[in-house]
């Protein structure tokens, strides 16, 4: 377990590490509203898909527990419409989608109860989605710890650790498995450009946890790459499709090619509820555009001229260069049209 609180709920109010503020300050935010936690979304205090979804059920658990609709079909109506606000915050990761989904679930299912007994299913499930991430992580490490050998150097883009999840963490999670279980592991973090989450969270809790960490930015990678410095690149992923493609951090891409022609492992560390079945490729999935000023901006001071910006936060995968995605429920390999339908 970490020695951090990513999310948690706690005294009927949905309390996360502010991650804008990493790593010069460990502060937290208490979300009194849903609509704190879909402000909290969208300007990333809370990022990383499954950290997300998780967030999302508090949201909709929140919302429903300080609603004071007495009539039930307008507070039914209230439900739906604060789901609606929550869909809008980040379209990428699939696993808000998959938050929503369960949620409605319970209301579908508790139709015919009373308002007090919907809002007390709405905790509960908020709460089990929470405790099943925590687990589902740790089992995700222990998978894809068994595909790490001892000394390894592992290169890891964005932040898919702790701070992306409830605890441990999907690709950080199989590096803390190989950490715990002895291996002398060590880990290259890329800076993540434009948001920096390689430099501001991973490297901050991989360093907080004792894992050995160095970083570099995201135009090094090629070099060490090249020089035989990385026997393995793992990331996590925003969303998968029914194919294998995977939509993870803009730079992932970059990454996986490098990988390919200079013939090591990329491996995608994600739960199985960040796969997408209803999207057959990577294609069809949304990049989110965002503000220009990430790019031209970096802690509030300008670094570049008022030029036209491109800012998309994710980038597409092709499955041909993905070795193999480790979840949960074990290890997919191409074809992965087949295989990540056996893993269901």
């Amino acid at each position: 377990m970490s020695s951090f609180k990513t999310i948690e709920w706690k005294d009927d109010r949905v309390v996360m590490i502010d991650q804008t503020k990493l790593p010069v300050e460990e502060v937290y935010v208490e979300c009194l509203t849903y609509k704190d936690v879909a402000r909290a979304i969208k300007e990333m205090v809370i990022r990383g898909a499954p950290a997300i979804g998780v967030a999302t059920a508090m949201g909709v658990a929140l919302g429903a527990l300080k609603s004071e609709r007495k009539n039930k079909a307008e507070f039914l109506r209230e439900i739906e419409e604060i789901s609606t606000e929550l869909s809008k915050t980040r379209p990428t990761a699939v696993n808000l989608f998959w938050a929503l989904s369960r949620m409605k679930d319970v209301v579908d299912k508790s139709h015919e109860e009373d308002i007090d007994f919907i809002k007390m299913r709405l905790v509960e499930e908020a709460k089990r989605v929470y405790e099943e991430d925590v687990d589902i992580c740790k089992k995700i490490g222990s998978v894809g710890g068994q595909l790490i050998e001892d000394g390894s150097v592992i290169l890891t883009h964005c932040n898919a650790g702790s701070l992306a999840t409830a605890d441990y963490g999907t690709a950080l999670g199989v590096v803390r498995n190989a950490f715990e279980s002895g291996k002398r592991i060590k880990v290259i973090a890329t800076e993540t450009r434009p948001f920096l989450q390689g430099a501001r969270l991973t490297a901050w809790e991989l360093d907080k946890d004792g894992v050995p960490v160095s970083l570099i930015t995201d135009g090094m990678a090629g070099y060490v790459i090249s020089k035989g410095m990385i026997d393995a690149v793992i990331v996590g992923a925003d969303r998968i499709a029914s194919n294998g493609d995977v939509a993870n951090k803009i730079g992932t891409y970059a990454l996986s090619v490098l990988a390919k022609v200079h013939g090591i492992p990329f491996y995608v560390a994600a739960p199985t509820s960040t796969i997408d079945f209803n999207c057959p490729s990577g294609e069809l999935i949304p990049i989110e555009e965002r503000d220009k000023k990430e790019i031209t901006h970096i802690m509030g001071s300008r670094i570049a001229p008022e030029v036209n910006v491109l800012n998309p936060a994710f980038d597409i995968t092709p499955n041909e260069n993905v070795t193999s995605i480790i979840t949960e429920k074990g290890i997919a390999m191409a074809p992965y049209t087949v295989s990540l339908k056996a893993l269901l």
